[in-house]
Formats: C-alpha cells, structure tokens, sequence
C-alpha cells in the first residue's frame, strides 16, 4: 500500500510540472465536469448496454468445459450473460487477478467480460502461458487504446486534439501507436511532455479499470461519435465490414472503436514510455496529423536499465504501420 501512494505521488508530482511546461497541454483530472460530447457517449454506450442486457429474457444454460490448472472441469453458466470472468470467479481469487484474455474453443480469442452465447471449452491467458502471441497482441492493442485515452486526458481544448485512429498491433514494430489530430503544425514534444504522458499512462493502469466490449449498430455509433469528423469518417466502412455492427471498447470515461480483443482491465500495464511522436502532414491550414508511438510492458515484467533504454530508442522510429491518410477502405487494418 505504502508502495502504490509513492508511485501516485511521483505520477503526480510529475503530471504538476507539466502543467506548468505550457498551456497547450494540461493534464485534464482537474476539470470538473466531463466535455457534453463525452458524457453523451458514456450514457449512450451505457443505455445500450443495458438495453442489450435486459433483451436477453429467459436465462439459457451452458455448459463451460474450463482446460486449465488446477484441474479441466464444467461450469454451468448463463448463456449472454456470463463472461469468462465469470468463470474465473467460480475457480479461484488467482484466477481473476492473472487472466488477461480468454480462449474459446481453442482458437477464438475473446475478451474476459464478453458474453459467452453458447457452450464452448474456455482457456483463460495470462503472459506466462507457453505461447503468449494471442495474449501479447491483445496487451499490445489495448496500450494503443490506453495511449488514446492518456492524449485525451492531457490536452486542453485549445489543441483541438481529434483523435484519428491507431493500426492493428505489431509487437515486432517496437512500438504502439495512436494517430491524432492537433492545431499545431510544428509540435515537438519535450522529453518532459513524453515523461508526463507516460506517467498519464501509468496513472490510468494504477486505476484498475475494467475494459469493456460493446457491439452497436453504425447509426448509434454515428450518434455517439457525432463531436468526431474522423471517426465518423471511418464507421461506415468499418460497418460495411462487419455486417452493419461497430464493436466499441470503454475503459473508465474513455470510448473507442476497435475490433479487439483487448485485455481485461488497465491494470496489465506495468512500466510505459510515451516515446515521440512523428509529424505525418498537415491537415488544412492549421491542423496537423501525428504519429504518437511508445513501447510497454506487462506488469510484473521486468528488463535492466540498459534493455528497456534499447527498447525505448527502437520505438522512437517511426513506425511503419498503414498510415491514416492513407486510403482506409484498402486494408481492414486501420481499425485494430
């Protein structure tokens, strides 16, 4: 507990000065009252959560073959309604605290607070597991959505920031990324402003907040991204390619699209690092598209000093993922 109120005081105290760097960017937890565009998309994600929820009616059974330690056993659980959290919950306190992702049918990976619809056999994946590709692609694609909220989080109105979009993960790449929009042509982050947005970073995973999944049709997406020219911009394709549905992530106040799937909560980042970000063209006349790109690990991992620093150099290079002005209905990439 001691060790936790440290790190809140040095995310803080790092966060503090740079409040005072400039004015362009501030960290946001001051403001009282969320931006009306946000708090219609929370309540508009949430109403049809619930809507989807209370349109279940009368409760199915199935039958979860859990494979893994202790022991393989069966589960009877409720059809939609049930997660593969929920099934953690009925092995041990071990369980719901390690798995990052779930395995359904031994080939279909799927988000820990997803609805299970029918019977199926469930791994549950943490990062130790014999072979970490699927939950280390999640880990990675869930850093970039973190990434987007930390940028949220950390620039006044005056930046005009527009979040755009962030490519499908590429652990081999040495960097996530999340592509914005800023009223600034010529922005070169500080070494501090790079520290305060990782430190921002690191503050939401000490928040432990839940991810959560949603799939909604493209007209309430359009609606809850009605503030967003760029995300409304992309929905249509990404609809037409998913049989008219959007799948949203929320993690605390902060919604995105993303196929997913991501890891359960924010909790699984351990140490971050905001690395650069690369200026890719200007928008209009005063707009400007960047590339914000940092690197992570899970937590409870750890590398030396002179590892993690070769780490953080090979993701200030710029990475080579699809670029967002490119041509989006060519790859089903851009949405990860």
């Amino acid at each position: 507990m001691a060790s936790n109120k440290i790190i809140s005081r040095s995310v803080l105290n790092t966060l503090n000065r740079f409040q005072r760097l400039t004015n362009l960017r501030t960290y946001s937890s001051q403001k009282e009252t969320f931006a009306p565009a946000l708090a219609k998309r929370n309540e508009l994600f949430s109403q049809e959560q619930r809507r989807q929820q209370e349109a279940v009616g009368r409760v199915e059974k199935i039958e979860v073959r859990y494979l893994g330690l202790p022991e393989d056993v069966t589960l009877a659980m409720n059809a939609s309604i049930s997660t593969p959290y929920n099934c953690a919950q009925h092995l041990s306190d071990g369980h719901c605290k390690r798995s990052a992702l779930a395995l359904k049918d031994g080939n279909v990976p799927w988000d820990m607070h997803r609805p299970l619809t029918e019977s199926c056999t469930l791994q549950l994946l943490n990062f130790t597991v014999s072979d970490p590709h699927l939950v280390n692609k999640a880990f990675w694609r869930t850093c970039s959505f973190m990434l987007g909220a930390a940028l949220q989080n950390s620039f006044t109105d005056d930046a005009h920031l527009q979040l755009h979009s962030f490519p499908g993960p590429n652990i081999k790449s040495g960097s996530f990324v999340y592509d914005v929009v800023l009223r600034a042509q010529n922005w070169q982050p500080s070494k501090a402003e790079l520290r305060a947005l990782s430190a921002e970073m690191i503050n939401l995973a000490s928040k432990d907040l839940k991810i959560e999944r949603l799939d909604v049709n493209n007209e309430l997406a359009l609606e809850m991204f009605a503030d967003s020219h760029y995300k409304r911009e992309q929905l249509p394709s990404i609809a037409q390619q998913n049989q008219g549905r959007v799948t949203l992530y929320r993690m605390g106040t902060h919604i995105d699209i993303s196929r997913g799937p991501m890891v359960a909560s924010s909790r699984f980042l351990g140490k971050c690092t905001v690395a650069t970000a690369h200026k890719i063209a200007n928008e209009g006349e005063k707009d400007a598209l960047y590339r914000i790109q940092g690197v992570g690990l899970p937590a409870g991992f750890t590398l030396d000093h002179v590892a993690y620093s070769t780490l953080e150099e090979r993701a200030k290079k710029l990475n080579p993922a699809r670029l967002p002005n490119e041509p989006f209905e060519e790859t089903q990439q851009q949405i990860a």
